[in-house]
């Protein structure tokens, strides 16, 4: 794991355009267009192609949710209980009312929030299992009163869905899943096919084909967000352990190869301390191969001179996961302009969001944090706003209108009011 000063580190922080996108959106968009050409039949064939299996019908029955709560332990099950009841309480708080203002002449205005009717929600499959997205997708959505949700997954080499994937899916009541996964059941959630209805929004994340896939379809349905690989920075000073650093450092580098685990510090002791116990620990995971090349890749140790400059890169990296491990962290939270998740203290480990803090661990990464938020409730309603005028009201304030009107030469609109004068 590379050590770099502040100086070094900032141009890296310069996203360079490629032209990976280009080969890979032809992939995407030629597989869209086939899923619209011919519905299941595609999904068929690609599933075949790219998961190695070979289905003859794409929804989990009712079978397969029985024959899955066989297969996970009562311990899964109790931390899935916990889970569901932290997530469901922190989401709870985010719920908007619709609102109205009354006013003078008979004047009402307001905002009417309603539920989105249909969503697709995507969970990753290939190198890990995630019941937990299907927590942190689902619970919101629910809690927003969305009326009819699908998940969709990749199948396993045994044309089944993980059956922790199913239990936590059916413990929230849903049971409108499908064994599909990569760009093509994006294509199927967007456009609809023969088996798969056509929804108004897609939220989850998922690798790259996937990430492209809901860019291209963005329009046609809402989107959450394009999520990029996973992401971490810590920020340590001299009380920070140097082991508990490491670890929540790997925590991510074991995601998959293009995660980018970051580590801010202001001195070279403790730098060289970190990459010592990374290298001792990394070498204790299951999932060494892929930590070693995202650690080979994108990790990086920033010494900079004060907390101040750790901040001032912190703002400009918008990470994904932020964890302050310093002294009296709390205290710096208003420092932190742009970060996805903030986790502050060095007891509150990146993996405690991960899995049953509560707030939600869909967020935003590639520095998208600058404008984005994590996925909640918000996500999963929509607002209309509402205007009601008396006769009285109108008139006070027609001549305004007609005024604006005609100085866009927008005649038409200016005459809508001047009948209603008389």
């Amino acid at each position: 794991m590379d050590v770099l000063t502040y100086k070094e580190f900032l141009p890296l922080t310069k996203k360079v355009a490629t032209n990976d996108n280009v080969i890979l959106d032809k992939a995407v968009l030629d597989i869209i267009q086939q899923v619209r050409q011919d519905g299941d039949k595609a999904i068929f064939k690609y599933t075949e192609k790219f998961d190695r299996v070979s289905l003859k019908q794409l929804k989990v029955t009712e079978d397969e949710f029985l024959e899955a709560e066989k297969f996970v332990s009562e311990e899964f099950r109790a931390a899935l209980k916990v889970a569901t009841e932290n997530i469901t309480t922190f989401h709870q708080s985010q719920v908007e009312k619709s609102w109205f203002l009354n006013k003078p002449n008979g004047v009402m205005l307001g905002q009417q929030v309603t539920p989105i009717d249909r969503v697709g929600v995507y969970i990753p499959g290939g190198k890990a299992t995630y019941p937990s997205t299907v927590l942190m997708n689902l619970i919101p959505a629910k809690i927003a009163g969305v009326k009819e949700i699908f998940v969709t997954s990749p199948p396993q080499e045994d044309g089944k869905l993980n059956p922790h994937i199913l239990v936590a899916a059916g413990s929230l009541g849903i049971h409108d899943i499908y064994k599909m996964g990569g760009a093509h059941a994006i294509a199927a959630l967007a456009y609809g096919t023969e088996s798969v209805k056509k929804v108004d929004k897609i939220v989850g994340p998922g690798n790259a084909y996937v990430a492209r896939a809901k860019k291209w379809v963005f329009g046609d349905v809402a989107i959450d967000m394009i999520a990029g690989p996973s992401e971490i920075c810590v920020v340590a000073d001299e009380t920070a352990r140097a082991d508990f650093v490491a670890a929540d450092l790997l925590s991510q580098a074991e995601h998959d190869e293009d995660a980018v685990p970051l580590c801010i510090t202001m001195s070279q002791k403790q730098a060289g301390a970190i990459a010592k116990e990374i290298e001792r620990q990394v070498g204790l995971l299951e999932r060494q191969k892929i930590a070693r090349s995202s650690l080979q890749t994108n990790g990086k140790i920033i010494v900079v001179d004060t907390l101040d400059e750790a901040f001032q890169l912190v703002n400009i990296i918008a990470p994904e996961h932020l964890q302050l491990m310093i002294k009296n962290a709390t205290d710096y939270l208003s420092e932190i302009r742009h970060a996805g998740a903030i986790f502050l203290g060095s007891y509150s480990p990146e993996a405690l969001g991960d899995y049953v803090a509560g707030p939600n661990h869909t967020l935003p990464t590639n520095g998208t944090a600058k404008f984005s938020s994590p996925l909640g409730v918000y996500d999963f309603i929509k607002r209309s706003s509402i205007i009601r005028y008396s006769d009285v009201a109108l008139l006070e304030e027609s001549a305004y209108i007609e005024t604006l009107a005609e100085t866009e030469d927008l005649s038409g609109h200016a005459k809508a009011i001047a009948i209603r004068r008389g």
